[in-house]
Parts: structure tokens; sequence; C-alpha cells
């Protein structure tokens, strides 16, 4: 998977709480990137088995239809972490903030 700027950002939201679940909107407001760039990229990272997805329980929520959720699997948070740490010393990403750096 080649390395832009939207796909380190989405790294950094998921990696921000990496046992946790994402939400495909509140995903895309943190990493400040357009639902027409994070759904195809959350898209292949399911692919790639970076991610696990799955629904909102209809029984817990009222007046609103549920919501699909993303979960990083082992392998996606070890692929994403290398990424990550590739990403931080890459001059195209100094803008950006990686907790570590």
């Amino acid at each position: 998977m080649r390395t832009t700027k939207a796909l380190v950002q989405v790294a950094l939201a998921l990696m921000s709480d990496p046992a946790g679940r994402h939400w495909g909107y509140e995903l895309g407001k943190t990493a400040g990137v357009r639902s027409g760039v994070l759904y195809p990229m959350l898209s292949r990272l399911l692919a790639e088995g970076w991610l696990t997805d799955g629904w909102e329980d209809p029984a817990t929520i009222s007046g609103r239809p549920p919501r699909r959720y993303y979960e990083l699997t082992e392998e996606g948070r070890v692929r994403l972490g290398g990424l990550l740490r590739q990403a931080s010393l890459d001059k195209r990403f100094t803008n950006l903030s990686f907790g570590w750096s």
C-alpha cells in the first residue's frame, strides 16, 4: 500500500486507540480526511487484513440506524506501527504530529 498523507493521517487516528472500535465518521474527522478518500482506504485496509469491521447492535440504540465500526487486527497494529515509524522519518510528513517524535 502506497504511503500517502491521507493513509498516515488515518493510521495515526487508528493507532491513537489501537485496541478500540473506530467509527468511520469519527475517523474521518480525527484524521482530517474526506469520506471519498477514507472509505475506499478502509476497504483496502479490510482487504489487507489490517482491519475487521462490524455493525453496532440495533438493540442498544434508538432513533438512528446502526453504525459500522472498524477495529485493528494484530497484523494491522504491527503494519501501521511500522508505517508510522517510517513516515515519522519522511520529510513529506514533517507537519504531522506522531506523538513520539
